[in-house]
């Protein structure tokens, strides 16, 4: 008996770390990248440009950067986050690069 509520004990506490791992941050980062991603594909209309295709960035890729549109906001807490970046290049092209970036609201945390 004392075997069983030891292991119903641990399936509860392995399953509420696990739920708080999917904690509400990841949920407001994607949602914030899917409104960048429907807010640009609105402008590529506006702009008679075809709407743009998310590339995530890999270490060492060549970026053609001729006028950024849009950087998300990464000023929500002094986590890892995704980030989007939405850019013209030398032809015009609209393109969102994704990449991670740490937040700037860190203060006194080291």
């Amino acid at each position: 008996m004392k075997a069983l509520k030891a292991i119903t004990a641990l399936m509860i506490l392995t399953a509420s770390s696990l739920a708080m791992a999917e904690g509400g941050s990841d949920r407001l980062y994607g949602k914030m990248i899917q409104a960048n991603e429907q807010s640009m594909h609105e402008y590529a209309s506006a702009q008679d440009k075809n709407p743009p295709e998310v590339t995530h960035y890999r270490y060492g890729m060549k970026l053609d950067i001729a006028k950024v549109i849009h950087l998300t906001s990464i000023n929500g807490n002094c986590d890892v986050m995704p980030a989007q970046m939405t850019y013209e290049d030398s032809s015009g092209n609209l393109n969102i690069l994704e990449y991670r970036a740490s937040g700037t609201n860190c203060r006194n945390q080291n």
